[in-house]
């Protein structure tokens, strides 16, 4: 009994310690499970996220492959050769040159074919002359509908993204036009983001190709992308590319491998888009979210055992959280925590973007919150009515990707924002901003090209149908006033006969820039065929766009610069409920009946 209470101080330590020792070691385990379960939950959901991206830059390249395919299928001395069957041997030359040299698109083949079926020219072999029918579906469907189609495709010579137009010459069906894109400039986005790829064709479709362009296989699985790294192509070959794509993503060699499914116009798997991402550079964001979490918790419950213990723990403590910060700080994410009244915290990266600021504290005395930053535009975060409306938007929609555009010291940043709550009583939040700038640049990019005339640099076609369908939609249900102007160049013809087609691309360049001045910002101006264009005013009624066309025809006229024109105006308004087509008809009447009455002048449906 003496000895008991001469060290019942020493066993009461020893006790505490080992409680503190067997809840520590229950804390660590059920910390690891549930965080390689995080692990885990992070690879599925980068897996999935590196699959939407493939999926949406492939069905990008495929939409600005057919709008160039449209565009160069257009050209009249084209629809002539086809019709004589007299292509020069060298006659897309140097259109491909261009493509090389000016755009993301290295190396495009044309193949031109008959209204029989027949390969009349292929810019990438000399082999030409052989019936198609009989071997690809889609010729017939195309013969058949008359209508373009763009889709994957495993053909002779390659794994390809395939866009095919119908010729057509003053109505009458003369063949197809076909171009055809590789995954090569795919594959060079991903490298600038640290991603690499291996695009290979199934055994099935390897199969087929007779004629392989890149010359390079994994086995019986031909490689399309001719920069396939030797590297990934043997891990492929190591792991098995019959294992890989039974499972939503692979860690092997250090890497993360995602397979991505790639279908033809009948939803067929054809091949596979690899993509290769190493491990260091996977950002475990949820992870660190939880970790900090349960650092605050683990503080919380073991401040209860008293001064003592307090001051026992508080070097343990302080090592671990100088532990996670350190892991927080090596982030490359801004990671920032928030109680919806000012930044409490923030990590290394913040001030990397924020760099004008040395400290948090100087930050908080010019901005009370981040969304001071905010970037007010259609498809991105606002930062809402009251303060921190944003942070309840991202919070309460977990599931919904939200993304931000920034103004930082003048220069525009896009990033990915996520949030969690981790301290319920003082409504503490831990914010992420993952910087997605390059992926969203390049986006827009590639969408812009699809809804862009190349020549003109003013929208296209496509894009008059989306906005006017949008237009119409408003003056329907608030009822507004919506008018259109339709407009040519008089005898343009016989400016291209008499100039040639050079000085012709340089009246169409320099008036259209006249015209896209003179009209307001609100105002939309697309060209819709050769030296055809639609113009569509909304809250603007027809005696309106009759001055707007007559101002426009009159300061045309003036001008003279590259060779005198004059233009001729169709001009009509909206009727509630009609549809889009009779718009257009009736406001190409109207141009017509200018046309028809001398040219020069503005006649109204």
């Amino acid at each position: 009994m003496n000895f008991f209470y001469k060290h019942k101080f020493f066993f009461i330590i020893v006790s505490f310690f080992a409680i503190v020792g067997i809840t520590l070691a229950l804390y660590y385990g059920v910390v690891q499970v549930q965080a390689e379960k995080i692990r885990q939950q992070e690879y599925q959901q980068r897996a999935l996220k590196i699959q939407d991206e493939v999926a949406d830059i492939i069905v990008l390249k495929q939409k600005a492959t057919l709008a160039i395919a449209i565009a160069l299928a257009s050209q009249e001395n084209l629809q002539k050769h086809v019709q004589y069957n007299t292509i020069p041997k060298h006659y897309f030359n140097a259109v491909i040159k261009k493509f090389r040299q000016k755009t993301l698109y290295e190396n495009i083949w044309i193949q031109i074919i008959d209204k029989h079926g027949k390969s009349l020219y292929r810019s990438w072999t000399k082999e030409n002359g052989d019936n198609l029918v009989k071997v690809r579906s889609d010729i017939k469907t195309v013969q058949k509908t008359k209508q373009t189609a763009s889709y994957l495709s495993a053909g002779y010579y390659d794994l390809s993204i395939k866009a095919m137009v119908p010729i057509l010459y003053k109505g009458e069906y003369l063949g197809i036009f076909e171009l055809i894109s590789h995954f090569n400039s795919i594959v060079k986005n991903f490298q600038e983001d640290g991603l690499e790829s291996v695009v290979v064709a199934t055994k099935e479709a390897s199969k087929h190709i007779k004629h392989p362009f890149s010359k390079l296989f994994i086995g019986e699985y031909y490689v399309a992308n001719l920069n396939a790294k030797q590297q990934f192509r043997d891990l492929l070959e190591k792991y098995g590319i019959e294992n890989i794509v039974k499972k939503p993503y692979s860690v092997a060699g250090n890497y993360l491998i995602v397979p991505c499914a790639l279908k033809d116009s009948k939803k067929k798997i054809i091949g596979y888009y690899f993509i290769f991402q190493k491990m260091e550079t996977l950002s475990n964001k949820e992870l660190e979210h939880f970790t900090f979490k349960w650092i605050v918790l683990g503080l919380f419950f073991f401040s209860l055992f008293g001064a003592f213990v307090s001051i026992i723990l508080y070097i343990f403590v302080r090592k671990q959280q100088k532990y996670y910060k350190n892991i927080i700080d090596t982030s490359k994410n801004i990671i920032i925590i928030n109680d919806k009244k000012k930044v409490l915290e923030a990590n290394q990266t913040f001030f990397k973007y924020f760099k004008h600021y040395k400290t948090l504290e100087e930050f908080r005395k010019e901005n009370s919150c981040i969304c001071s930053f905010f970037v007010e535009e259609e498809g991105y975060l606002s930062k809402g009515g009251t303060m921190y409306k944003w942070l309840d938007t991202v919070f309460q929609n977990p599931d919904v990707s939200h993304k931000v555009k920034m103004n930082i010291e003048g220069k525009i940043y896009y990033f990915l924002v996520s949030a969690s709550l981790i301290d319920v009583e003082r409504e503490h939040y831990s914010i992420v901003f993952s910087d997605i700038t390059q992926e969203e640049i390049f986006k827009n990019k590639l969408q812009q090209s699809v809804i862009t005339d190349p020549l003109t640099g003013i929208y296209n076609r496509r894009y008059y149908h989306e906005k006017i369908q949008k237009e119409m939609y408003k003056a329907k249900r608030y009822g507004l006033a919506l008018s259109v102007i339709m407009t040519d160049i008089d005898f343009f013809k016989k400016i291209n006969d008499t100039h040639g087609h050079d000085v012709g691309d340089e009246v169409l360049k320099h008036y259209t820039k006249i015209i896209q001045e003179s009209l307001r910002e609100s105002d939309t101006f697309c060209r819709i065929g050769g030296e055809e264009f639609i113009i569509i005013l909304p809250h603007t009624n027809k005696e309106q766009a009759v001055k707007i066309a007559d101002k426009l025809r009159k300061t045309i006229e003036q001008s003279k610069k590259i060779i005198p024109i004059t233009m001729s105006f169709g001009v009509t308004q909206y009727i509630s409920g009609e549809s889009e087509d009779y718009l257009f008809k009736r406001v190409d009447n109207a141009l017509y009946r200018a046309k028809e009455n001398g040219r020069n002048r503005v006649e109204v449906e």
